[in-house]
């Protein structure tokens, strides 16, 4: 059963909600652009991961983020991307699209773990494992930080490669997000097969 963690953790719990159990961190991005799909990441880390060291990938650099990158894929005990496409955030909301990215990032975990921490306040029930919510969790525990890394380059990568077609939007430099430059572009264009038809493009 789900719980909220809202209490203050200091840097000694920056690990496990659960410790001594296989927990898996969960995080997304890209709930708040106007295009291209929310991405999500599950990462299940080692003990003895540095996670102290680990800040939310907002706080980060990109030089940063990709260097953490490196550290965490080779050394998690299991990671996990998960997609939800545009199409299926404007079928289902974004809020609903998010879940079901977190969703496939978990199915893809080998091995499954035992325990689900997951940023933000809501989460759908992933088969029967235990789930805690916690708000601002990217912030305060090293699994969650790592999947925020993860999903925030993975998308931003996507969203590059996408430009190399729509060069138009600039998603090389505002990975689809909401900036002056992207609404021009789509002001002079239109929307591409790649934005959020259920959005507010301008």
């Amino acid at each position: 059963m789900g719980r909220s963690l809202r209490e203050k953790c200091g840097v000694e719990r920056l690990q496990y909600a659960s410790g001594g159990i296989l927990e898996a961190g969960v995080d997304e991005a890209g709930r708040g652009a106007l295009a291209g799909p929310v991405v999500a990441a599950a990462v299940i880390l080692p003990e003895d991961f540095p996670v102290v060291a680990l800040r939310d990938s907002k706080a980060m650099t990109v030089e940063e983020r990709l260097q953490w990158r490196e550290i965490i894929c080779a050394k998690a005990i299991a990671w996990s991307i998960g997609f939800a496409s545009p199409e299926e955030i404007d079928r289902h909301n974004i809020l609903q699209a998010s879940m079901l990215a977190m969703h496939r990032a978990l199915d893809k975990l080998n091995p499954r773990p035992q325990h689900v921490l997951v940023d933000g306040h809501y989460f759908i029930p992933w088969i029967f494992v235990p789930y805690t919510t916690v708000v601002g969790g990217d912030g305060r525990y090293g699994n969650i930080a790592a999947a925020s890394i993860l999903a925030k380059t993975y998308r931003d990568e996507w969203m590059c490669k996408l430009h190399e077609r729509y060069p138009q939007y600039r998603w090389d430099e505002n990975k689809g997000y909401p900036t002056n430059s992207h609404r021009q572009g789509i002001r002079r264009h239109g929307p591409s097969p790649f934005h959020r038809k259920s959005f507010k493009l301008l």
